[in-house]
């Protein structure tokens, strides 16, 4: 074996695990270090929300709920009223609001107003629609709390609507009409309602998500728009209790409250009075 050869053999090769390895304690402290990074950006967070916001600002990984977006579709909301004035509109003649037309009416036309105004996504600031829209929304209240009050009259006098079938949708009608009103309300006042929220000028919410308390389980864009309010309704109709979302704020409290009473009520005295004449 030659001399030259004899130094081929003995020089290390640049792409062998012995040039390789020095690298690896380098990736593995990297690791270290962003597993460490990642623990204290959490402990942050809970310790001061405040400033890890401000930090998350400038990383660019603030949650979408929190952050200015564009705002979210129309559309939802929109086939949400026209379901309350449909249901409204085909109550029995005992229950409904008179004039019969005169409240069911006033809200589609306030509703076309609003869609004509802002079409697509709901993200135009100006106090006349946001006005608009709160009219809109206590009509439909002020008509559905009358329906329910004339039956729940009814109900307690013996009076009114004697076929349980009758009854029983009439009733299932309320009870939806109210499920969709609450909806409304809770979407158009928490953190100031949809062009708020979007424009984000709130920044603790009225009610908690689950996605709020546990980001890492949903994509960074989620953010809560109609449908999370109306199921948030709905769970809170029929458990008569908040569930999975929880509310934080006086007036949420007092709100989710009202609505479990207003279905507790509606929800027994229908049932009762069916199984009483169904004997």
């Amino acid at each position: 074996m030659t001399d030259a050869e004899s130094e081929t053999r003995k020089a290390p090769d640049p792409t062998s695990d012995e040039t390789a390895g020095p690298a690896e304690p380098a990736a593995r402290a990297e690791e270290a270090h962003a597993e460490l990074q990642s623990r204290l950006t959490r402990v942050e967070r809970i310790l001061a929300p405040g400033k890890s916001a401000a930090r998350a600002v400038e990383g660019g990984v603030l949650p979408a709920w929190r952050r200015v977006t564009r705002g979210e579709s129309r559309a939802a909301v929109t086939l949400a009223i026209l379901a309350a004035i449909a249901l409204l509109a085909a109550l029995p003649d005992r229950i409904a609001p008179h004039p019969r037309w005169v409240l069911p009416g006033l809200a589609f036309l306030l509703l076309v107003g609003l869609t004509i105004a802002n079409p697509k996504r709901i993200d135009r600031q100006s106090r006349v629609l946001r006005s608009v829209s709160l009219v809109l929304i206590g009509v439909i209240s002020i008509a559905n709390a009358v329906t329910a009050a004339r039956l729940i009259v009814d109900l307690v006098r013996g009076t009114g609507i004697r076929a349980p079938g009758e009854l029983l949708l009439t009733g299932a009608a309320i009870w939806l009409t109210n499920v969709i009103v609450f909806g409304l309300w809770y979407w158009e006042f928490d953190r100031g309602g949809p062009v708020a929220r979007a424009n984000a000028r709130h920044e603790y919410p009225d009610f908690l998500f689950p996605q709020m308390a546990t980001p890492e389980v949903m994509p960074p864009n989620w953010e809560p728009t109609f449908v999370d309010y109306l199921y948030m309704s709905f769970t809170n109709a029929t458990a008569f209790s908040p569930t999975d979302v929880m509310p934080l704020t006086r007036w949420a409290k007092l709100t989710m409250m009202a609505q479990s009473v207003v279905s507790l009520m509606t929800v027994a005295l229908v049932i009762a009075r069916a199984v009483n004449i169904l004997r």
